[in-house]
């Protein structure tokens, strides 16, 4: 009986630690608060070993989707935010206004295998300050995530040398989003087909339908492929 009761408390104690090791105390004072985001487990483990490496970081949550990751930006109001783009369910591009909203001096890091200029625009126009692709991260993610607590802003160097080199997009006023959604739409895809291969929903593909439309004064989907021949989006 007493071996018994020993190993259930040793179990309740377990269940216990494993509960905190995704969330812990808040920080001291003068510490980069940090709350991680990645649907990868040995990912995230290897990310916040990183990070904890650095005597003025802490962790103080991590996430396995965007809707967790806007939820402790909510209850921590942390310094910074390291968001992989690329995560199940609600797409992390939708999440990054409202952590923006709820907290608003909280920065952004996104963290990503994207290395598409137009995602690291998109991504930048949400209002996020840092942009890490993930096959650097040893090398950049600690340097991005200062600059970002600082209020400065990094990018990726070869990607914004191929942002820099890239001419300007198609009249109509179009959003690079835009533009990826329209180009999509000409090729034929559905309004699913796009979400999936943006990593939209696809509500959002359909809102972007539909400012594409008015901006464009155009309703029907040949004068969208119209444009984009005339455009040279596709040929």
């Amino acid at each position: 009986m007493a071996a018994r009761d020993k190993r259930a408390s040793r179990d309740r104690d377990e269940k216990a630690a494993a509960g905190t090791r995704a969330e812990s105390a808040d920080p001291g004072e003068g510490a980069i608060s940090i709350v991680l985001a990645d649907d990868h487990a040995v990912v995230r483990s290897a990310l916040r070993m990183l990070l904890d490496a650095e005597a003025d970081f802490h962790v103080v949550a991590e996430a396995g989707d965007a809707e967790s990751a806007s939820r402790y930006v909510l209850g921590h109001k942390p310094s910074v935010v390291v968001l992989d783009l690329n995560m199940p369910g609600r797409p992390s591009l939708e999440v990054i206004p409202e952590i923006r909203e709820r907290s608003p001096a909280t920065e952004i890091v996104v963290l990503t295998m994207q290395d598409d200029p137009a995602f690291a625009r998109q991504a930048m126009q949400a209002g996020v300050r840092g942009y890490v692709l993930k096959e650097a991260a040893d090398a950049e993610l600690v340097h991005a995530v200062r600059l970002a607590a600082e209020g400065k802003v990094y990018l990726q160097p070869e990607l914004g040398a191929r942002i820099a080199s890239e001419p300007p997009g198609p009249a109509g006023d179009l959003t690079d989003r835009e533009v990826e959604v329209l180009r999509l739409i000409a090729l034929g895809h559905t309004n699913a087909e796009i979400a999936e291969q943006l990593y939209l929903s696809v509500r959002t593909v359909e809102s972007h339908r539909a400012n594409i439309q008015r901006k464009l004064n155009v309703t029907t989907r040949s004068g969208l492929v119209r444009f984009a021949i005339d455009e040279g989006l596709i040929a």
